[in-house]
C-alpha cells in the first residue's frame, strides 16, 4: 500500500488512511484512457492571446466587505479592517513549469506590488490553477500572511517556505485570524494532486468566514455532486451575506462534472446556500477545458434571466474590477 507523504492521521468519514475521498459524492477519479478519450475529442475553441486589463490600486483598509478580481480564484477580499487572498496565483503558468502548461490571458487585476497589508490567504486545495509558490513566496517576503489550508498542503508550503505561519484543519475546523474574526474549513466536491503520485493525499475544502455580523463562502473548487455539501454549509452557518462561486472550466461534463461546477450548477449552490449574494470566480484567465471564454459568463447570465434572478445577485468581474457589499 502507498504511503501518504503529506499527513498522517486517523482514518476517517472521508480519509481511509492514505488518501481522501468525497463520502457520498460522484467519483472524481479519471484514468489516463479517460484523459485520452477527452483530448482525441477537444473542439476548436481558441481563447483569445490577452485580454486588456486596467489593474485596481487597493485602499488599505475597508471597514465594510469589498472584493476586487485579481483572476481565477483569486481575489482581495477586504472586510472589517481585514485584507484577505483566494488562492492567490500571479504566475504567468498554472503549472510547475514556466514554459509549459496553461497561460493567463488576464494580467492580474492588481500588481503585487500594490497590494495592501495581506493578513491571511485562504488557500483551497493544491492544483496549479490555485497553488502557487512562487507567489506564496512573494507575499511570504512582503506580508508574511497566516495561511488557512486543508490538511496535507501545509507540508508542501513548508518545504519551500520554513518560516511560512501555517494553520492546516480539517473539515470542520476553525482558525482565528483576527479580532471577531474566524474561518472554518468545509467539505468541496473535488480533489488534489501536485505531482505524479500523490492524487489525493492532501485534502481540499471552502471556507466560511465570519467577519463581526459578516460572513462569505469561499468555494475553493468544486463539483455540485448531490448539493448536500452546501445544503449542509447552509444548515451549519446560515445564509452567507456573498458566496465566491466558480462557474467555469466545464466542459466535456462527462469528464469534469464530479470536480467542476457549471454555471447553471452555480446558481443552484447559489440559491441552496440562499447566498444574499454571489461573486463567479475559476473562469477566463487560464484555458484548462474546452468551452469558449465568455461561455461561463454568457450561460451564467442566460440562466439568472431564465429562474427571475436579477443579473447583479450572481455577478461577475473582470479582473480589476470592484464590488462592494
Amino acid at each position: 500500500m502507498p504511503r501518504n507523504r503529506y499527513y498522517q492521521g486517523p482514518v476517517s468519514d472521508h480519509f481511509d488512511g492514505v488518501r481522501f475521498f468525497n463520502p457520498g459524492e460522484p467519483e472524481t477519479d479519471r484514468s489516463f484512457r479517460d484523459i485520452l478519450r477527452w483530448k482525441r475529442a477537444v473542439p476548436n475553441n481558441p481563447w483569445p492571446h490577452a485580454v486588456p486589463v486596467t489593474p485596481a490600486l487597493p485602499d488599505p483598509h475597508v471597514e465594510g466587505l469589498r472584493v476586487t478580481m485579481v483572476g481565477h480564484a483569486t481575489l482581495l477580499l477586504q472586510i472589517g479592517g481585514l485584507n484577505l487572498l483566494t488562492d492567490p496565483v500571479w504566475s504567468d503558468r498554472a503549472s510547475p513549469f514556466t514554459r509549459v502548461g496553461p497561460r493567463r490571458v488576464t494580467a492580474p487585476g492588481i500588481k503585487l506590488k500594490d497590494l495592501p497589508r495581506i493578513d491571511a490567504v485562504l488557500l483551497s486545495h493544491n492544483h496549479y490553477d490555485h497553488f502557487d509558490i512562487a507567489t506564496l513566496k512573494a507575499l511570504h517576503a512582503r506580508h508574511a500572511p497566516l495561511i488557512v489550508t486543508p490538511l496535507g498542503n501545509d507540508s508542501i508550503i513548508r518545504r519551500h517556505i520554513p518560516k511560512a505561519g501555517i494553520t492546516a484543519g480539517d473539515w470542520g475546523s476553525q482558525t482565528s485570524i483576527g479580532p471577531d474574526a474566524d474561518v472554518h474549513i468545509v467539505p468541496a466536491n473535488h480533489w488534489s494532486s501536485h505531482g505524479l503520485r500523490d492524487r489525493r493525499m492532501a485534502l481540499w475544502g471552502g471556507f466560511v468566514l465570519r467577519v463581526k455580523d459578516k460572513q462569505i463562502y469561499f468555494a475553493g473548487d468544486t463539483g455540485y455532486g448531490t448539493g448536500q455539501v452546501f445544503r449542509q454549509i447552509r444548515e451549519r452557518f446560515g445564509p452567507p451575506d456573498l458566496a465566491l462561486l466558480p462557474i467555469g472550466a466545464y466542459d466535456p461534463r462527462w469528464f469534469l462534472a464530479a470536480q467542476h461546477a457549471d454555471p447553471d450548477e452555480a446558481i443552484q449552490i447559489m440559491r441552496d446556500l440562499e447566498a444574499r449574494a454571489a461573486v463567479a470566480i475559476h473562469w477566463g484567465t487560464f484555458k484548462l477545458t474546452d468551452e469558449p471564454r465568455d461561455d461561463p459568463a454568457l450561460r451564467l447570465a442566460k440562466g439568472l434571466a431564465a429562474k427571475g434572478i436579477a443579473p447583479d445577485v450572481f455577478v461577475t468581474l473582470q479582473p480589476g474590477e470592484t464590488a462592494d457589499f
